[in-house]
């Protein structure tokens, strides 16, 4: 396949393949119709013929090319597969383009200080597993680095003191570096609020821009209570204190903190060997 691709990423090459699907060609027709020297135009198509493409015989005093057309419906085939995974409806590129979208928008409205005030984030789901073990899920370091970030990203750092004005550091990578030698995606800071074990959680977390200011504070309050299934678990979101440089941060609130819940729910059900699926609602209002 990389022989394949080397090969048709030459234009002259690709206008060769182009006149023999048409029909099998002699070198000094290819050289004629594509105005180069049959030393170049044969050098052109041992490099075709060497990644599978065409073949070649000798007829008399000519050498006649033919296009072999299943390399090429093999590489169809390959590039349409890559092009179904990409597109996804529910798949990473599908998210990343929603988020793209929403990046575009906060940005063209985050033009002072401020702008995202009282913006506020709800979502809901209906989690396996009774609200003592879901609580502990929402509380104890070990058991939040398992879910507290979107699908892309992984928790390298988590400090959770969960006691009404204790500590809250996060640092989050991208998952996929295992041995961290990247530089940190971001980092947040906060401050524990209100603690009603297995009922209600509140804190407030600030992501912080590369300076090291806060980009903004998330107000976070979590409510659960006991259901037929496990857990309901209510969440919202009220942002102050916004700065301009923001936008990109809550452009991801929406679908970073949705894919961290589907992620909690995951935990839950592989914990309590649950295979009941959970239902799902988010909204977003602007007080």
């Amino acid at each position: 396949m990389d022989a394949l691709l080397a090969a048709l990423a030459d234009p002259a090459r690709w206008r060769l393949l182009s006149l023999l699907a048409e029909r099998p060609r002699s070198v000094g027709v290819l050289a004629q119709l594509t105005d180069a020297r049959q030393p170049q135009t044969t050098k052109h198509l041992q490099t075709l013929e060497r990644a599978g493409v065409v073949s070649s015989q000798r007829t008399g005093q000519r050498r006649i090319y033919t296009l072999r057309p299943g390399p090429l419906r093999d590489l169809a085939a390959a590039l349409g597969q890559l092009a179904d995974t990409a597109d996804q409806a529910d798949g990473p590129g599908a998210a990343y383009e929603r988020y793209r979208l929403s990046v575009d928008a906060e940005r063209l409205a985050a033009q002072e200080s401020g702008w995202a005030d009282g913006h506020s984030f709800t979502f809901h789901r209906s989690l396996p597993g009774r609200p003592d073990l879901v609580w502990r899920h929402l509380t104890e370091a070990a058991l939040l680095t398992r879910w507290w970030t979107p699908s892309d990203l992984r928790t390298s750092e988590l400090v959770f003191e969960a006691r009404p004005g204790g500590r809250i550091v996060q640092e989050y990578r991208d998952a996929e570096d295992v041995d961290d030698s990247n530089p940190a995606v971001g980092r947040a800071e906060g401050v524990v609020g209100d603690v009603r074990p297995g009922e209600h959680l509140a804190y407030r977390l600030s992501p912080l821009l590369p300076d090291g200011r806060p980009a903004f504070t998330a107000h976070v309050a979590m409510d659960l209570g006991p259901a037929d299934t496990g857990t309901d678990i209510d969440v919202r979101w009220r942002i102050t204190d916004s700065t301009v440089d923001s936008a990109d941060f809550i452009a991801g609130i929406e679908i970073g903190f949705g894919q961290s819940l589907d992620k909690l729910a995951a935990t839950l059900t592989a914990n309590t060997h649950d295979t009941n699926t959970t239902d799902t609602a988010i909204t977003r209002s602007t007080q």
